[in-house]
């Protein structure tokens, strides 16, 4: 395996339409920066690049929304992310954004040499324009009814109901979201990059070169791959992002999937004048942090629009995670269904630690994962509370209580000594191993294995009866849990960075040096140790309660949006007096039975007050003949009596309907008798 000189890691750019989430973290910011801050223990020169994506289409529709300028957006956007980082303790070298002079030189250059050298291909195709507005419209521009599940509000390039991918024209009855006007089609010209022209190149790259990728970044690459490679546009019309640096582009930009991944390069720039070393030369190792539906532009076209630049190095590997998922349900900006990072820090502060060996602990690393406040708050208590924060509280308040916090020195060691020393290289090689091949769920693992181990051994040798039989063994035994506690601070901190500096401050130490884990001199005798505090607190139930109501609120208020969205159109007037002809009744549903070769029908028999009465209902899809006998419901009386499938029904029952087609009986909230007049 090669050895490289430096590293250059780089995390997705979040786009700047919206704050953070946990899915963001789990999938791509928390595996970046355990690698990043695990290499620079090493010693390694690595840097570590991001910042925000400010071009593109839903920056521009949320600022039309809001009444502000893409700026604007971009702006609030970017603020909020930056800050949630730095508050979470990611230790990017450089938060940049891509509206930086910086950055529109860098892409403007890199768009032009590609230009200049006859990199690109220009394709007239029809498009759709706005003749109101005057403007072509990008895919969010564009809604209309998705021909696969007719959901009258999917976009030029999704429905996000059904999920279906879609092209603009696939759209029944498009309309403009910027007039509400129906589109028409009009001819555009763009600059296209030929993907076909790099496939065989790409194909021996990966498919052959990179098998050591994770299976779902591979298996996509080949699929795509597979499937052939086409060219893709570079360009688009559009008035926000950086335009196009050639004569005759007046009102065209950048694509923001062009635009976005030469951020890396612009940040590199910003952040020091050797940003060469960092991309051009064969002795660094880049490494692309990302989430499963970026892995075609990283995989695939950035490597492409390199090559065709020429100069600039490949990256070694893309380490991309699958979703999380949220109670069940996937997470959804446009629904709010999402952990907010800002919010979950002002809601949990001095927990930022916890919530990233959460996401750790549970990464989407190859399959989708859930995540769930419940198993949040049983790791917490169970893992970090009661296995960490235990280990370490009695290895440190012993040694305040029987040797004034003095490291008291170490005897002859007993076997079991000796073989609790032993655990801790073999860990140190197992975190290496998994960090450096991207397992890092398996590397907590590893890393929490030294406190699980350091309580089965203070539970084996029970210094605190020991210490009344054998005073000197008990200071082997607290001197070995010490330098396990070091130890530990060493092995847990590109996981939780905030607790290891809290150890290591706790101990009164510097912290060790990566190769020194395991050492058994990294708390030598006599040193004095701080003031012992809990590293962690429990988290009650009634703090995931609230969490879980704030969820329920959310979801009700997405339900009743679905049903606003959805609602059929008011029908034609009525006079009062014509109201007033309905005579509607409380009843009570006294027999039920589904009415033979049927599946819709039920036979109910009512009482309504004043007489009882058969209704035939086609409810017999929502409600059993046994959920309604003894139900109140909502009757109306002098309906003209039909015949049903020999039967006489007389009157109608009131139901709702939501957007989804499911029945629900209609009835009063007090127990008002049967008879009862509604109106």
């Amino acid at each position: 395996m090669k050895e490289f000189k430096r590293y250059l890691v780089t995390s997705a750019l979040p786009y700047a339409n919206g704050p953070v989430h946990i899915g963001h973290l789990a999938g791509v910011y928390i595996p970046s920066d355990i690698f990043v801050r695990y290499l620079r223990l090493r010693g390694r020169d690595v840097i570590s690049v991001c910042g925000s994506d400010e071009h593109g289409v839903p920056i521009t529709i949320k600022a039309r929304r809001e009444g502000v300028s893409p700026q604007d957006i971009v702006d609030k956007y970017h603020a909020i992310i930056k800050s949630s980082f730095e508050r979470l303790g990611m230790s990017f070298d450089i938060y940049s954004r891509t509206t930086s002079p910086t950055h529109a030189v860098t892409a403007s250059e890199f768009f032009r040499t590609l230009y200049d050298k006859g990199e690109f291909v220009e394709q007239t195709s029809m498009q759709y324009y706005d003749p109101e507005a005057k403007t072509f419209l990008a895919d969010r521009y564009i809604t209309g009814t998705c021909p696969h599940c007719q959901n009258e509000r999917a976009y030029g390039d999704q429905c996000e109901k059904c999920g279906s991918t879609l092209n603009p024209t696939d759209l029944i009855n498009p309309r403009s979201a910027i007039s509400g006007s129906a589109p028409e089609l009009r001819e555009t010209t763009h600059w296209y990059l030929p993907l076909d022209k790099h496939e065989e190149f790409l194909r021996r790259w990966i498919l052959e070169g990179h098998k050591e990728w994770k299976p779902n970044v591979y298996g996509q690459c080949k699929s795509w791959l597979d499937l052939g490679l086409q060219p893709r546009a570079v360009s688009r019309d559009l008035d926000w992002g950086i335009p196009v640096p050639v004569e005759g582009a007046e009102g065209k930009v950048l694509y923001v999937w062009f635009d976005a991944p030469i951020g890396y390069i612009s940040a590199t720039k910003d952040l020091t004048p050797d940003w060469e070393k960092y991309w051009k030369s064969e002795d660094t190792k880049m490494v692309h942090f990302i989430g499963k539906d970026n892995i075609v532009f990283h995989c695939i076209v950035f490597p492409a629009m390199l090559r065709a630049h020429g100069g600039y190095i490949l990256p070694d590997n893309v380490p991309a995670n699958e979703f999380l998922n949220l109670e069940g349900d996937k997470i959804s900006t446009s629904r709010n269904w999402a952990v907010w990072l800002h919010e979950y820090l002002d809601e949990f502060p001095g927990k930022e630690d916890v919530l990233r060996y959460v996401l750790c602990a549970n990464a989407p690393e190859s399959k989708d994962n859930d995540f769930t406040w419940k198993d949040f708050q049983a790791r917490n208590n169970n893992e970090l509370v009661a296995v960490l924060g235990n280990f370490v509280n009695r290895a440190l308040v012993l040694t305040r209580k029987y040797y004034d916090g003095a490291v008291p020195a170490a005897g002859p060691l007993a076997e079991a000594d000796r073989e609790m020393l032993a655990e801790v290289p073999r860990i140190k090689a197992a975190l290496e191993e998994n960090i450096e091949n991207y397992r890092f769920r398996e590397a907590l693992k590893e890393a929490m294995n030294i406190a699980r181990l350091g309580n089965k051994y203070l539970a084996d040798t029970e210094p605190w009866k020991t210490v009344k039989s054998d005073p000197e063994r008990v200071k082997t035994i607290l001197n070995v849990a010490l330098q396990l506690t070091a130890s530990l601070a060493v092995a847990i901190e590109p996981f939780m960075p905030f607790t290891a500096a809290k150890l290591v401050k706790m101990l009164g130490i510097e912290k060790p040096e990566w190769d020194r884990m395991g050492c058994s001199d990294l708390m030598p005798e006599g040193h004095r140790i701080g003031s012992p505090e809990l590293l962690f607190e429990k988290i009650e139930d009634e703090v995931i309660e609230a969490q879980l109501r704030k969820l329920a609120e959310t979801k009700a208020a997405n339900a009743a949006a679905e049903v606003s969205q959805h609602a059929e159109p008011q029908k034609a007037e009525v006079s009062f007096e014509e109201f007033d002809k309905m005579d509607v009744r409380v009843a009570t549903v006294v027999a039920a039975e589904k009415v033979a070769k049927t599946k819709k029908l039920l036979r109910l028999t009512v009482d309504t007050g004043i007489d009882t009465r058969e209704i035939v209902s086609g409810i017999a899809e929502h409600y059993t003949p046994e959920e309604l006998v003894g139900r109140r419901v909502l009757v109306l009386v002098n309906l003209a009596p039909r015949t049903l499938r020999g039967i006489e029904s007389r009157g109608m029952i009131l139901m709702a309907q939501d957007a989804s087609g499911k029945l629900s009986l209609v009835a009063p909230e007090a127990p008002v008798p049967a008879g009862s007049k509604i109106g």
